[in-house]
């Protein structure tokens, strides 16, 4: 009996790995995901230069004070290349910007003196945002273009007359937006304007309103007579210090691969839940497809069909299993290129690969994949079995998708409460234990957790194969209208 089940299911694993489809449905899932990851950061590469300017109403030159703010976290970015090139001389950047690290030779890249800043602010205004780009990914000078009122010729008319023609110049597309600064900052705030039309990208507005709110306050520290000292003392946040409890008992620091870590089982379940859904739905389609061509009949000739059944169940796992064993492989292989082809660092990849090479989570995920695979499959052979057409399995198939977008829906919170009430419940169901213990991975779950759900979902998948066998083995030839769920369960109490 074994041997003709392992002689169907090596027929069905053979069958599917011998296709130019199955391959292109391997290769379709991690491209798919590297285009919607890649594109998206690719495309904000092309983002246009929002061009920029401010109308100053007040006298105390607070636009140009405010620009130069604006610019500060650029301009320390600049200095920290140039120590980097210092640094490292195999450094392969613009002339440009060796000659600028001349000029600043002896320079502290993290304490600038003003007249440093100062050199650098003017040198930056000359560079054109293309010319900045190419430099390094610097955010203000990459994105935003500020023109002064004198370059769009507005500057000798009067504030209402200079808002009028800048209101026509964002109509017309010449200009993204303009700040209005109030007469009085020192005082009052009213009287602040952002101006533009486009109303979903409000990074310009925040990075200046940042900038402008640490000017304004230190015109009223200074307007006040407050001690700079006492000021920047009243003015310091509350930063707490991130810890974590070890195995040891101890604190120690959070780091970044912590959190990722802590994430991991997130992107797991994501991954879990695809795996799962296309490769039981594989079975599903090959079960009706086989059922309405008579090829089920030809074997029924030769095997059982209970062996039918476990037969196909266990080759199209062969299959999932290399299905699922390509993904990883190229998963690792895009922790390893992305840093190249997306222009990021080496963080990016000190982070990535010890989540995706976490044996814990690989063991947990490859378990977990066998486990909920087995029980849908079960399912979903059944459901295949007593349809004629594609059609048919769609409709039955609704009640099974309710119960898988279960996980999807809580996955993100299971995530951040793993051991949770929630999660807690979530784990003993057997139709939701893969999804949500791979989703709990980083928490953990005590041991006895793993145990008890461990053998729930063994026991039931027991009783899934014999419920489901006990469906095939009637519905598989079975022609017409499909049996109503009244008929079914007779089959079931009856068998």
């Amino acid at each position: 009996m074994a041997s003709k089940t392992f002689l169907v299911a090596q027929r069905e694993y053979l069958e599917n790995v011998r296709t130019k489809t199955f391959w292109l449905g391997i290769i379709i899932v991690p491209v798919l995901i590297a285009a919607c990851v890649g594109v998206g950061a690719l495309i904000n590469k092309f983002k246009e230069v929002q061009r920029y300017t401010v109308v100053d109403l007040g006298d105390d030159e607070l636009a140009e004070r405010a620009e130069k703010q604006f610019r500060t976290r650029d301009m320390l970015q600049m200095f920290k290349l140039i120590a980097d090139i210092k640094e490292n001389a195999k450094n392969q950047s613009p002339e440009a910007l060796r000659e600028l690290g001349r000029q600043f030779e002896g320079m502290d890249p993290e304490k600038p003196t003003g007249e440093q800043k100062l050199a650098m602010f003017n040198w930056m205004q000359q560079q054109s945002p293309k010319t900045m780009a190419t430099f390094a990914d610097i955010s203000a000078s990459k994105k935003y273009d500020f023109v002064s009122l004198e370059e769009l010729e507005v500057a000798e008319l009067e504030p209402e007359a200079q808002q009028e023609a800048l209101n026509k110049m964002i109509t017309d597309g010449e200009l993204f937006a303009y700040f209005v600064l109030g007469e009085d900052p020192n005082k009052t705030v009213n009287g602040f304007e952002y101006v533009a039309n486009n109303k979903t990208d409000p990074k310009l507005r925040e990075a200046y309103e940042r900038a402008l709110t640490k000017l304004v306050q230190n015109d009223r520290i200074r307007a006040a007579n407050i001690n700079s000292t006492v000021a920047a003392h009243i003015k310091k946040r509350v930063e707490f210090g991130q810890r974590q409890i070890g195995a040891d008992g101890k604190k120690s620091n959070v780091e970044k691969s912590d959190i990722v870590n802590q994430w991991a089982p997130i992107g797991f379940v994501y991954f879990l839940w695809i795996a799962i859904f296309s490769i039981a739905n594989l079975l599903l389609t090959n079960t009706v497809e086989e059922k309405s061509n008579r090829i089920i009949e030809v074997l029924l000739s030769s095997v059982s069909p209970t062996q039918l059944m476990n037969g196909k169940i266990f080759g199209i796992a062969a299959t999932g299993l290399t299905m699922v064993g390509a993904w990883v492989g190229f998963a690792l292989l895009a922790a390893w290129l992305a840093p190249v082809l997306l222009g990021g660092t080496g963080e990016f990849l000190d982070v990535l690969i010890p989540a995706l090479s976490n044996i814990s989570y690989l063991a947990a995920f490859l378990g977990y994949f066998l486990g909920g695979f087995l029980l849908y499959a079960a399912m979903l052979v059944a459901i295949g079995s007593v349809c004629n057409t594609l059609k048919e399995a769609q409709n039955l198939m609704q009640p099974v998708m309710m119960i898988l977008m279960v996980p999807l829906i809580s996955m993100v919170f299971i995530t951040q409460e793993p051991n949770g009430t929630v999660a807690k419940v979530l784990s003993f169901i057997p139709l939701f234990t893969p999804f949500t213990m791979m989703n709990r991975a980083a928490g953990p779950p005590e041991v006895w957790e793993y145990v008890v759900t461990t053998i729930l979902l063994i026991a039931t998948i027991w009783f899934a194969f014999k419920a489901a066998g006990k469906v095939f083995r009637v519905g598989v030839l079975m022609t017409g209208n499909p049996p109503k769920l009244k008929e079914i369960l007779g089959w079931l109490w009856k068998s």
